[in-house]
């Protein structure tokens, strides 16, 4: 019997283990934390005959194993996957490992901002073709979660990070997405150099008529184009093209086809524009009618955590951006502010820098910063440096930064949570910060 290890268990590592113990591989889970310390959702493996290695060290169990299965969280540098490949066994994500079991097809998104939006738009494309489709990845639903019903017939859009591609040697979609580069991640993988290489990899092994979708208007993306083996699609918001997507005269285009006007995308401000663009090249390759994909881009209403308007009370507007967790994306949400705004900013460390940001708050609607988490010295001092001085500090005491918010704040403006970091310095993820900020807004404002 094929023993696996598995190591990681917060949702992609305790799904991958459901997946093997359920096609009957012999498998051991580890994690540094024991199940005290993690996600109540470990319990459901005490049902699989599974070996627990909680609180262990995983360099124990290579020996004999036929391959070692790892989550996101954890980086090639990690002493367990270098022992592992010194070893001779395999290291794989755990998208590798699903890729690998899934029965049906799968299309893969990546890049640094609107992975998430445009995966989850995606799938609901396909899903109004008539497809099973799901949103899998790095967007919270584990891809192996999915494996062990799947069809022939099925899709499996799948948001993928850096992170991911990390440990993924044989993974091909179909079709895959780059919508854009930018600074992120540099804390794990050093360089920018190391950063595109692994966007890249999403379709280094995409030959023949598979498709990369690229972006026309990023140049690092533009430039993949030279090392795909595969068929190229670009999309474009700045130029018209005679192939492709692209907007030209305020309408979205695919092969020179209508879809719909810029205006009547439900989902609002350029990016998602991009985003669309891109959710329809990678449809319109899959066979998908422009008719389908045009009635989706108006009704499809966005993603939970991205630039979402979850609350509206005595004038002022609460905005969940949780899934800001760099300076771009954050830039992003700024740039859709019409109103004076009040931005929540700060959290963990991601090697970045926010003079760009700082410069773009000082020329839009946002009027006043509140800083938490461990980069709060950093934003400050940078914020500073550019002349934006309107500035409260929370420390790690996010309900604090919520009121201060609200007190500053006045009927008509905007409260937005928009990090421009990670949040793992005060919270699991990013979700749990968003749902926290909307708990917190909800009852504050109850006070009132």
């Amino acid at each position: 019997m094929e023993r696996y290890v598995v190591l990681g268990m917060a949702r992609s590592g305790i799904a991958a283990a459901h997946l093997l113990a359920g096609i009957g591989k012999h498998v051991l889970i580890c994690d540094a934390k024991t199940e005290d310390k993690l996600d109540a959702s470990i319990a459901l493996l005490h049902e699989e005959n599974v070996e627990w290695h909680l609180g262990e060290d995983p360099c124990t169990l290579l020996d004999g194993a036929h391959a070692l299965v790892v989550s996101p969280g954890v980086p090639d540098t990690n002493p367990a996957v270098v022992l592992a490949k010194e070893k001779g066994v395999e290291v794989m994500a755990e998208i590798e490992l699903a890729w690998r079991m899934f029965r049906g097809v799968t299309c893969a998104v990546t890049g640094t901002n609107g992975k998430t939006t445009t995966t989850t738009l995606l799938a609901e494309i396909f899903r109004n073709a008539g497809y099973k489709a799901e949103p899998v990845g790095n967007i919270g639903i584990p891809f192996t979660g999915i494996c062990r019903d799947s069809q022939t017939g099925d899709i499996a859009v799948c948001e993928v990070s850096s992170f991911q591609m990390e440990t993924c040697s044989r993974f091909r979609p179909r079709a895959a997405a780059v919508l854009n580069i930018t600074p992120d991640h540099l804390n794990r993988h050093g360089t920018m150099d190391v950063y595109i290489g692994l966007k890249k990899k999403i379709f280094a092994n995409m030959a023949g008529d598979d498709a990369v979708i690229l972006n026309y208007d990023d140049p690092v993306c533009r430039a993949m184009a030279d090392d795909a083996k595969c068929r190229v699609i670009f999309f474009s918001r700045r130029e018209s093209l005679e192939k492709g997507a692209c907007l030209a005269d305020g309408m979205l285009m695919y092969d020179g086809m209508p879809l719909c006007t810029a205006d009547d995308v439900y989902i609002k401000g350029s990016h998602n524009i991009e985003n669309a663009l891109a959710a329809s090249a990678v449809a319109a390759f899959m066979g998908v009618s422009p008719e389908t994909i045009a009635k989706t881009l108006t009704t499809f209403r966005g993603v939970e955590h991205r630039i979402e308007k979850f609350l509206e009370k005595d004038g002022i507007t609460y905005i969940n951006d949780s899934k800001g967790t760099n300076t771009d994306s954050t830039i992003k949400a700024i740039r859709t502010m019409t109103r004076p705004t009040v931005i929540i900013l700060g959290g963990s460390e991601k090697n970045q820098d926010f003079a760009e940001m700082a410069r773009e708050m000082l020329a839009s609607q946002v009027k006043a910063a509140v800083l938490i988490g461990v980069t709060a010295p950093q934003i400050k001092r940078q914020l500073l440096e550019e002349g934006f001085t309107q500035l409260y500090e929370a420390g790690s005491d996010f309900e604090k930064a919520v009121r201060l918010a609200v007190r500053v704040a006045r009927q008509g403006w905007n409260i937005l949570l928009s990090p421009a970091n990670a949040s793992f310095d005060m919270f699991t993820d990013y979700e749990a910060r968003g749902r926290i900020f909307k708990e917190i807004c909800t009852r504050i404002a109850g006070e009132v």
